[in-house]
């Protein structure tokens, strides 16, 4: 059957808003290399392919033909103008079905604006930027006076997740926590030299990574959101000590010259998506780490050079050339510091004086992010994605129960927060494994369940014990190596490959588990470098640009799952996408989704990273449940060049992180590609904003007009 016209076969280019640049310095160009995970593993196109095997649905005369045999999963548009289905019509008013409490606002259209566009009856702001007074004593920010010190007490650069915690006893006062993913040195030090990069610019790169915490003030009468100098107020960067707690505390791969005792770590770099805990504190995510890192493949002996070769630290220069100018990012010198991160990494805002912690019961891999949850006997759970194409979703149940306590920073509040700081090191890490449930489709036909669907069930890798020792599962591997190594674990465990598995989210109130999983040019690609299965007959559609929304039903503290595709992401006119069962021409398009979250209705919000559809990226309310399951409507985009990053979603605001905003292949401080946030020739500066409703009401809480 044909699919609209489209010549999905000869697609070769990867289409995407993400300048060549921002590969290189957020993700240390992975595009360009071959993929880390050599495995013979099973794909997860081959475990959809048993489930949509041969399928194609007729939705009648008329209506756009979904052609699901792999292609549901690889949504691969053509090269045409940017979409023009149902880019501004609104649902409620328009037909029988009612927009759920929570998305009844007008969609905002694809665009190119240099500006955060918003829907008509909002308005947002910029609550700090990149340089701006984090702790007391920080020095004005400009261009040309940056320094290491100033940076350790300023807003660090290209913010990804945020959280905002209120202030028990405090009316209108919040903590604002934000990552600080990586830096851009070209669009941030006047006359940069890559090949020639100065000690004082790579100290304030340094500086620049972390996280950020901030007082902010609210009022009663709009969304404003003010950072003041508080008593929570804390940088943390890239020389700031960490903790390693859990069993590979202390074991010889984390040693290292200047920490023996293998216990203590500087800094912590790339920290992708987060969560707050139900206990307060924030989880952060040290996703790609490899950059940093030179001399991999000059490792001593072909063991540790293949176990670099996995976690993607081949170069014998990197891009920053941190190297020149500090020991420990060079491999040869220090052979055991990259293996120091990659760890999901846990914070308590609520006391500045506390030292982070590594937590390595969680295993090392490129952690988009961790996210708890807590089952009806209160044991913990908390689950991972490895946001790197062809990589897994992992799943880590604590052999701890949750201590309940009161928020806040009182006595009661910190002792119950410490005690179940201690959960994340004790438990049994698994890996997920996918499998199909309807072989026996055949071409053409609608599965008989009307749902694309399957099951799965999770492997064990590791169990920890609360005396620091592990137990590994998996052969001719020792405990620790599961923990240091968990990549090559999970590959002897026969995990099952995905397209980028990012932010996973367990739903608050219904427990179902969402993963963005962004997208994956190598799918089918069948090109020297970038190995993959050759595309099929019955899956022509390969290049997954779009990416997809994952549902599942776990069990939690079970080995079993089941799962279904809730978004096959794209242009809504193409036949491959897929929004739930819920009518495609009543949906904005969306590409390359990244970050989860849940407002206070049980919707689902969405932003994404590098929309392929000619559009800036955006923000996306998704409905979950009854009958518009499946719709999905843009709220907000980001200016050109830019990510959309966090984000937040209460009640009466919305924040969301601009991160790299005018990031583009050309673009320096002195001609750069955007000039938001502050207009005229200022420089492009990341930063987080709040949307609320003009009228202070709650955010999508009423009909549009």
């Amino acid at each position: 059957m044909a699919l609209l016209g489209r010549n999905l076969l000869s697609r070769l280019d990867f289409t995407s808003s993400r300048s060549h640049r921002t590969c290189v310095y957020k993700c240390g160009d992975a595009c360009s290399k071959p993929v880390p995970n050599t495995s013979d593993n099973v794909y997860f196109r081959d475990i959809v392919r048993k489930e949509f095997d041969r399928r194609t649905l007729l939705r009648g005369a008329g209506t756009a033909t979904i052609v699901l045999g792999g292609g549901g999963l690889l949504a691969a548009c053509g090269q045409g103008p940017a979409p023009t289905a149902s880019t501004s019509s609104p649902v409620a008013g328009s037909g029988t079905t009612s927009t759920p409490v929570g998305m009844r606002f007008n969609m905002v259209a694809p665009n190119t604006r240099d500006a955060v566009t918003v829907p008509t009856g909002y308005s947002s702001e910029v609550v700090i930027r990149w340089g701006d007074p984090v702790v007391e004593g920080a020095a004005p920010w400009t261009v040309d006076n940056q320094t290491p010190t100033a940076a350790e007490k300023q807003f660090g650069y290209n913010c990804d997740f945020a959280e905002l915690l209120p202030i028990t006893g405090e009316d209108n006062r919040f903590l604002l926590v934000s990552n600080h993913e990586y830096t851009t040195p070209q669009q941030m030090f006047p006359g940069y030299d890559a090949d020639y990069p100065t000690e004082d610019q790579v100290r304030i790169e340094i500086a620049n990574h972390g996280l950020s915490i901030v007082e902010v003030e609210a009022n009663d009468s709009d969304g404003h959101l003010a950072p003041v100098i508080g008593q929570y107020n804390r940088r943390i960067h890239g020389e700031t000590e960490f903790l390693v707690t859990g069993p590979a505390s202390g074991r010889d791969l984390l040693k290292t010259s200047t920490d023996p005792t293998g216990t203590r770590v500087r800094g912590t770099f790339n920290n992708c998506a987060g969560s707050v805990t139900p206990w307060g504190t924030i989880l952060s995510g040290e996703e790609n780490v490899d950059q940093y890192f030179a001399g991999g493949a000059k490792a001593d002996g072909k063991a540790a050079q293949e176990r670099f070769a996995r976690y993607g630290m081949e170069d014998d220069e990197t891009a920053r050339k941190w190297e020149r100018f500090d020991d420990r990012f060079d491999i040869t010198k220090e052979p055991n510091e990259a293996h120091r991160f990659n760890w999901v990494v846990e914070v308590d805002p609520w006391d500045p004086n506390s030292t982070p912690v590594k937590h390595t019961a969680l295993g090392r891999f490129k952690h988009e992010a961790a996210a708890v949850h807590i089952t009806d006997d209160r044991t913990i759970v908390s689950y991972s994605g490895d946001d790197s194409r062809f990589e897994y979703i992992y799943k880590f149940v604590s052999s701890k129960k949750f201590v309940d306590a009161p928020a806040g920073s009182g006595h009661q509040a910190t002792t119950a927060r410490q005690e179940n700081m201690k959960a994340l090191d004790e438990g049994t890490l698994y890996v997920a494994v996918f499998e199909g449930n309807s072989p026996d489709f055949k071409e053409n036909t609608l599965p008989e369940d009307e749902a694309f669907d399957g099951a799965g069930h999770w492997v064990k890798l590791a169990t920890c014990h609360a005396d620091g020792s592990v137990d590994s599962h998996v052969d001719g591997m020792s405990g620790e190596e599961v923990l240091v190594f968990t990549r090559l674990a999970a590959d002897k465990a026969g995990a099952t490959k995905m397209d980028r598995p990012e932010d996973v989210q367990p739903h608050p109130a219904t427990g179902r588990v969402y993963a963005a999983l962004t997208n994956n040019e190598y799918r089918g690609a069948a090109r020297p470098g970038k190995d993959d299965e050759p595309a099929m007959e019955y899956a022509p559609v390969k290049e997954n640009k779009n990416g997809y929304i994952l549902e599942m039903e776990d069990s939690h503290t079970g080995e079993s799952f089941t799962w279904n595709l809730l978004l096959v992401c794209g242009d809504p006119a193409a036949a491959e996408t897929y929004f739930g069962g819920f009518d495609k021409s009543r949906v904005s398009p969306i590409s390359c989704p990244d970050n989860l979250a849940f407002d206070p209705h049980g919707n689902l919000w969405v932003s994404t990273d590098g929309n392929a559809l000619e559009s800036n990226d955006g923000l996306f309310a998704v409905s979950l449940d009854g009958e518009t399951r499946g719709l999905t409507k843009q709220f907000l985009t980001v200016p050109a060049g830019a990510e959309t990053c966090g984000p937040v979603v209460t009640d009466t605001r919305v924040l969301v992180n601009v991160q790299h905003p005018g990031e583009d292949d050309e673009a320096t401080v002195e001609t750069t590609a955007s000039h938001w946030p502050d207009g005229g020739t200022s420089l492009a500066r990341p930063s987080t904003v709040v949307v609320w409703k003009d009228d202070n009401g709650s955010i999508g809480g009423q009909e549009m007009g």
